[in-house]
């Protein structure tokens, strides 16, 4: 595929497997989950629930600007979380991120995440 490109940023954490951060096909940008580690140290955020989420938020941000874009030109987001409790604190801090339009989303419950997390985001992202 010629018209494919392979996103990445220092300042979202590097893939732990085999996977890139990001693939850009044409103006369509594929976001890998980004899970609430700090980039630096690969290791998850310290603090509470809301900590976790601003980190993703961040990164996810990071991987963003790499493909030449914004968190605001997230056309699709899924959000997983190991409790659903928390939706409204997921709200919250969306909130602070993402302006109206906001992207279309999808929250889903799950058992586990990598290293532990409690919250993991993925999306679609459309650049021009």
């Amino acid at each position: 595929m010629s018209n494919r490109a392979i996103i990445q940023s220092d300042n979202a954490p590097q893939a732990i497997g085999t996977y890139s951060q990001a693939v850009k096909v044409g103006s369509t940008v594929y976001l890998s989950g980004q899970i609430p580690l700090v980039p630096a140290t690969m290791t998850l955020v310290e603090g509470d629930f809301s900590a976790q989420v601003v980190q993703v938020f961040e990164n996810l941000s990071a991987v963003c600007e790499a493909a030449g874009g914004s968190l605001q030109q997230i056309v699709k987001l899924n959000i997983y979380l190991t409790d659903l409790s928390h939706f409204a604190t997921v709200n919250e801090i969306m909130a602070r991120y993402f302006q109206q339009p906001y992207p279309a989303r999808a929250a889903i419950g799950v058992a586990q995440l990598p290293k532990d997390a409690a919250v993991e985001m993925d999306g679609v992202l459309v650049t021009a």
